[in-house]
């Protein structure tokens, strides 16, 4: 049997992270200085987003770099130069008012979390993670107001954009990995010269999730639509990225079929005004349940974390 993580760094604190009452900026803030992961935080457009960064370890740096990228301090949009293609692993920190955010997306930040913790261990390099506030959206409000559409242009203008993007979202109920094929329905309609270089782009990432997949011999994987994510502030400001999430096989295979059996279901997950005129018990129930009371700590499946964490190391090591 495998054992729980639960009770284990970083897990310990996620009761506490879900708590109604927290302030999850703060919990968060204090939560990465506890682990030591060096780490900087950026305010754009009233939203504050946190970058974890490998260790130093002797480097060689300008002096600014390092004061922008120092433990604990804020990076400003512009000091941060890199000389190789990063993997950047994004997870948002933000929830819904009135639910407990377990799966959506406490989950990922602790599992990224951990995931720095290993990368640190084994002294990989060529990584970044990010924990972006703003995906969830109000009634009337629009991609560009994701904190991760700001943060997108942000990056872009540090020279970033070329980066490696993948989206880790309700990752913490099921044993089956998604790769999500939404991307390909929020660029159907576009046209233009970028947006083939961006769909090509999107196709090289999902390439490359598929191979570490592969390489890692997982076989319960899956390409599906998913729901609305930051992947969709990314793409409109020009960053191609990729989001990963998981489902219980009992619930995928069920999902499969109704895609093809029922015409629209797939723009449903994306759109939300379709959404609601969709039967929401065609939607497998652990999504059902999330922005809402129901996306609770009980409904967890923690036996299956080490499998998002191995998958996002191995990520970070191409």
């Amino acid at each position: 049997m495998i054992k729980s993580p639960l009770t284990e760094v970083p897990y310990r604190y996620f009761k506490e992270f879900i708590a109604p009452a927290t302030d999850r900026f703060a919990f968060l803030n204090a939560l990465l200085d506890k682990l030591d992961l060096r780490r900087s935080t950026l305010t754009i457009a009233g939203h504050r987003h946190f970058m974890v960064f490998p260790p130093l370890e002797g480097q060689s740096l300008p002096e600014e770099e390092k004061k922008a990228r120092g433990h604990g301090g804020k990076w400003n949009g512009t000091a941060l130069h890199v000389s190789s293609v990063p993997i950047v692993l994004v997870a948002h920190y933000d929830r819904v008012a009135d639910s407990p955010g377990a799966n959506d997306n406490s989950a990922a930040v602790f599992l990224l979390i951990e995931t720095a913790m290993k990368l640190r261990q084994k002294k990989s390099k060529n990584w970044i993670i990010i924990f972006t506030d703003k995906e969830e959206l109000t009634c009337g409000e629009g991609i560009k107001s994701q904190g991760s559409y700001t943060l997108a242009m942000g990056l872009r203008r540090a020279g970033l954009g070329g980066g490696r993007f993948f989206i880790f979202d309700a990752c913490g109920t099921g044993d089956t990995l998604i790769i999500s094929t939404t991307a390909d329905h929020l660029m159907k309609n576009e046209k233009g010269l970028g947006i083939t270089k961006t769909r090509q782009a999107v196709q090289q990432l999902r390439n490359l999730a598929l191979e570490t997949t592969r390489e890692l011999h997982m076989d319960k994987v899956l390409l599906l639509p998913t729901p609305f994510s930051d992947d969709a502030g990314f793409l409109r400001a020009g960053i191609p990225a990729q989001t990963i999430t998981v489902l219980p096989g009992k619930e995928a295979g069920p999902f499969i079929s109704l895609l093809r059996n029922k015409p629209g279901l797939d723009q449903a997950l994306v759109n939300r005004e379709i959404q609601q005129q969709v039967d929401r018990r065609l939607i497998p129930e652990t999504w059902r349940r999330l922005n809402g009371p129901g996306d609770s700590y009980p409904r967890l499946t923690p036996e299956h974390f080490f499998q998002v964490v191995r998958f996002a190391c191995a990520l970070s090591k191409k």
